[in-house]
């Protein structure tokens, strides 16, 4: 709606610690705001928001449509009534003086607001809906009559510095807009003359007010223009035409007011979609209480469907062995009954034996599949088991792993627990084929829609029209008829009824006795579903006595027959295709049921297969580990002491050694060559010790210890000469060239003796 109020401007918005909320407005000053642990204060900041966001809903409504201007109206009346709630009830809630923006007089404004708005949106339905003018001007009077309201509340001079910019010209403009549209539509309402002369007036003055006070937030050309058009027109006329005195405004009578918008108070819940999310949120022994009802509600149900649908299988049976009602239809002994054209139908279009074939095939593909993934699941315990079994009978008590045999107790319960589900359904599927099986011909004659083919010509001697068993017969099938449409009725009321006050009478009696106690089950039980089941064991009831009375009359009715070789035999057939119809129902139901259990099995079997899975890749790591934690153990394990050493093996004791030569030093012979290089690194004497390097002891003589005598040094000495054998080149001398003069040089001596005093011996 073009110069809407914007209510977004007034959104509060929260910052939250942990333990209080504090929310703030764009247009109050911060020193205003509060900072309250309050819940109720939050109750009272969300349905401001809410009530600002519906405006803001409203206000983006498309006027121009029918459905626009329902909704814009629906929800500017929404937010006046939450807007005028909040007014009266804001006081008692926070219990302190409110911050400006939530104070009774801006609630009570911002509710005017709102209802003026909607007030005007209802205007201008009814000037889309061309409604007579007296009833369009009353209405655009009351939404002049509320923007005054607002516009007197917005300038009150406590509040007026709050609002947003452009309030007041927009509603001020807003005011004498809708009072230039009610006297317009009321000039027209009275007719040519001068009263519609003086009421156009005035709607020309308030509407050309109505722009200036509008200023830049909103202009009315369109309506300008339009009222200066009728006011010229009908000047025009009365000049030349009526002649009539044009009376003062203020002697005219006053415009009525139909108010059409009201506050609409906020509903509980306010969105039909709420849902209590502490509903369900009771008492440990109450939610106990539930589940166990619950489980004994699902079991009374199943028992009972399951007695109804037997009781009724049963009765089928019975019928079909008696051809009824089949044999009731086929009193001429030629026509085809309807009942089997009926069938035969129904059949074809349940998709005949072709669906039942499709179903056949698919069965043991699904069964298929599942048992592989089972056998699969049970080939990795097996072997997981067997790898652990070996490890241990090799490692022993270094095994020290739990056996996989106690691990995997619960997952060989699991599969054997899924292996009997599948040997039952195996047996069930047993059972559907050989039902098939038997009921094959039957189905494809119904199947293809020939029964008149399939049914032989009583003859002439076979009609029975006119006898008295065939209409008490016709009778007994009416009553099996309603006894099988009140079993659908009492099965849909079984699956279907629920108890409302369950969880309040259950904490009512835990609130009195302390406990919930399988009798207050009980009696619920008995409560709910009593009633419904005293109707069952009537209607069981009634078709035993039925059952007894048909058998009674049907078998009057086949002493009536003549027993000719043709009657026999299409009594047979017939017997056959109904027997073969209440089959094919059975057949298709059973089937689908169990495409639908393996396909549900399936991924039962994926998912405990993936877990076995997990289960043996977590055993054969561990396997890893404590493989190659015994492996280093063993490999580091010391070896057992060595035997002790016969005496006869050891060797004798060494002699003596003779003292050594007295030190004896020649003259250095000097060579006019340089020394020989030798390749290899030559090592200082035993007495030579490096600079910086310290000094070790010299060793004590034992002469009771053999000596061992030094080991020659092998590279260059640069503080002795070395020894060479006569005729020895130097290692650095090139083959045929200079040698150096055979020398004879003597051992060197030894340093650790040659200075020690008494020694050598005398």
């Amino acid at each position: 709606m073009d110069g809407c109020v914007r209510q977004g401007q007034l959104l509060r918005r929260k910052a939250a610690s942990k333990y209080v909320s504090s929310w703030s407005v764009p247009c109050i000053p911060s020193s205003l705001l509060a900072a309250l642990s309050s819940a109720a204060y939050e109750r009272v900041c969300l349905l401001f928001n809410i009530a600002a966001l519906s405006s803001q809903i409203a206000e983006i409504q498309n006027f121009d449509t029918e459905e626009g201007l329902k909704m814009g109206a629906k929800l500017f009346q929404q937010a006046a009534g939450i807007f005028d709630h909040l007014k009266t009830c804001v006081i008692g809630l926070i219990n302190q003086e409110p911050t400006p923006d939530i104070a009774p007089e801006t609630l009570g404004t911002l509710s005017v607001l709102m209802l003026a708005q909607a007030q005007e949106a209802f205007f201008r339905k009814t000037v889309r809906d061309t409604m007579r003018d007296a009833v369009v001007a009353k209405v655009a009077n009351q939404a002049q009559d509320f923007y005054a309201d607002a516009l007197r509340l917005i300038q009150v001079d406590s509040m007026k510095d709050y609002w947003p910019k452009g309030w007041v010209s927009l509603v001020a403009g807003k005011q004498a807009y809708l009072h230039a549209m009610a006297e317009f539509y009321q000039a027209k309402a009275a007719g040519a003359g001068g009263e519609q002369l003086s009421r156009l007036q005035k709607a020309q003055e308030l509407i050309q007010k109505a722009n200036q006070r509008g200023e830049k937030h909103i202009q009315f050309p369109e309506a300008l223009q339009r009222i200066t058009a009728e006011f010229t027109q009908a000047k025009k006329d009365n000049d030349l035409i009526y002649h009539e005195r044009v009376p003062d405004h203020r002697t005219l009578e006053a415009i009525g007011k139909a108010a059409l918008a009201k506050p609409i108070p906020p509903a509980k819940p306010m969105s039909t979609n709420f849902k209590d999310l502490f509903e369900n949120l009771h008492p440990l022994a109450v939610q106990h209480a539930i589940q166990g009802f619950e489980a004994k509600k699902s079991e009374v149900v199943n028992i009972e469907i399951g007695r109804l649908r037997e009781a009724t299988q049963m009765l089928n049976g019975v019928l079909a062995s008696m051809n009824l009602p089949a044999a009731l239809e086929d009193t001429s002994g030629r026509a085809v009954p309807a009942s089997l054209i009926e069938k035969s139908q129904a059949m074809q279009q349940l998709g005949g034996i072709a669906a039942l074939d499709t179903l056949m095939r698919e069965l043991p593909e699904l069964l298929k599949r599942n048992k592989e993934i089972l056998d699969e699941t049970a080939r990795l315990m097996n072997d997981e088991e067997r790898s652990d079994k070996e490890l241990r009978q090799q490692f022993g008590e270094r095994w020290t792993r739990t056996p996989s045999e106690k691990l995997t107790e619960p997952l060989k319960a699991e599969a054997a627990k899924y292996s009997t589900i599948i040997e039952t359904a195996m047996n069930a599927d047993g059972v559907v084929k050989m039902k098939y099986n038997e009921h094959r011909q039957g189905i494809e004659i119904l199947s293809r829609g020939n029964v008149a083919e399939a049914l032989p010509n009583a003859g002439p001697d076979a009609q029975l029209q006119g006898n008295p068993a065939v209409g008490e017969l016709r009778g007994l099938m009416g009553q099996v008829e309603a006894i099988k449409a009140e079993r659908e009725v009492f099965e849909f009321e079984l699956q279907n009824i629920k108890s409302d006050s369950l969880a309040s009478d259950f904490l009512s009696v835990l609130a009195v006795d302390g406990v919930i106690g399988p009798e207050v089950l009980d009696s619920h039980l008995d409560k709910l579903y009593g009633a419904l089941q005293a109707q069952l064991r009537e209607n069981l009831g009634r078709q035993e006595r039925l059952l007894a009375q048909i058998q009674t009359t049907n078998t009057q009715f086949c002493m009536a027959k003549n027993s000719n070789d043709g009657a026999s035999k299409r009594e047979a057939i017939m017997k056959q295709l109904a027997a073969a119809f209440d089959a094919y129902n059975e057949l298709k139901e059973n089937l689908t049921e169990g495409t639908r259990f393996y396909n549900d099995l399936t991924p039962l079997l994926a998912k405990f297969q993936q877990k076995v899975s997990d289960f043996c890749f977590a055993r054969k790591t561990e396997k890893d580990d404590l493989m190659h934690e015994v492996q280093s153990r063993i490999a580091n394990q010391p070896s057992p002491p060595l035997p002790s050493q016969p005496s006869y093996q050891k060797p004798p004791a060494p002699s003596r050694p003779p003292p050594p030569a007295a030190p004896h030093q020649p003259p250095q012979q000097q060579y006019h060559q340089p020394p020989p290089q030798y390749h290899q690194q030559q090592q200082p004497p035993p007495s030579f010790t490096p600079q910086g390097a310290p000094s070790a002891p010299y060793p004590s003589y034992n002469p009771y210890q053999p000596m061992t005598p030094p080991t020659l040094p092998t590279g260059f000495n640069p503080y002795m000469s070395m020894y060479r054998p006569p005729g020895m080149p130097p290692n650095n001398a090139a083959p045929g060239g200079m040698q150096y003069p055979p020398q004879q040089l003597p051992y060197p001596s030894y340093p650790g003796y040659s200075n020690q005093p008494g020694y050598p011996p005398r």
